[in-house]
């Protein structure tokens, strides 16, 4: 657990990218990362910045897999104008949307993982329709919004090998602590069969039996 086998370049990387988890929260990704690894490929939903993708991408690397990274780089409702989680520097100020491709991109080149992480540009859902083989690990942190979150879980659970790890982040009981809709796809799953396995923070983690 936490940083051990990371390299210096991926310490260091954590320390400066852009995002919305805790140390003890990535620690708990990377484990659970390097035991799907040897099942299979990893693949998250919801880059960002690149945050995640050192935990995971490290965890590949370990396990000697790959680690698919899927977003839009438009961020998620959360993150938009107006919202708590806005970062101005995320904008691009040409279109006045919101682009982070260009700090996943920064991010994975300054952790050394570019050839190990694949940052795939699109839609969740339909990524998944063009997606084949089984999967080790799926991390579930994209869009927070109950359809989208939900859209996500259905496009990609049905992908994880036997004995593959579901993970998912943000994941509140309590009203007061966070949105609801990380939790009701945790619901969902382990009425789906998943079977709970971990808790980290707001960060679950679940095995498909």
């Amino acid at each position: 657990m936490g940083d051990e086998g990371m390299t210096p370049a991926e310490r260091i990387a954590v320390g400066r990218t852009k995002g919305f988890m805790p140390e003890a929260e990535g620690a708990a990704l990377r484990d659970a990362g390097l035991r799907a690894g040897r099942i299979g490929p990893l693949l998250e939903v919801g880059s960002y910045c690149g945050l995640s993708a050192i935990h995971l991408g490290s965890a590949a690397r370990a396990a000697g897999t790959v680690l698919i990274t899927v977003d839009h780089h438009r961020g998620s409702e959360e993150t938009q104008p107006g919202w708590a989680h806005h970062d101005p520097e995320v904008v691009d100020l040409r279109t006045g949307r919101t682009d982070t491709l260009p700090f996943l991109r920064r991010t994975l080149e300054d952790a050394g993982l570019e050839d190990v992480v694949i940052p795939v540009v699109g839609d969740s859902p339909t990524v998944a329709r063009l997606v084949r083989g089984d999967l080790g690990l799926v991390f579930i942190d994209g869009g927070h919004a109950l359809d989208i979150a939900m859209a996500d879980y259905e496009a990609w659970a049905g992908h994880l090998a036997p004995g593959g790890l579901l993970v998912i982040h943000d994941v509140f009981e309590d009203p007061a602590d966070g949105g609801q809709a990380p939790f009701e796809v945790w619901q969902r799953a382990v009425a789906d069969g998943f079977i709970p396995e971990s808790t980290t923070g707001s960060l679950r983690v679940l095995r498909r039996g």
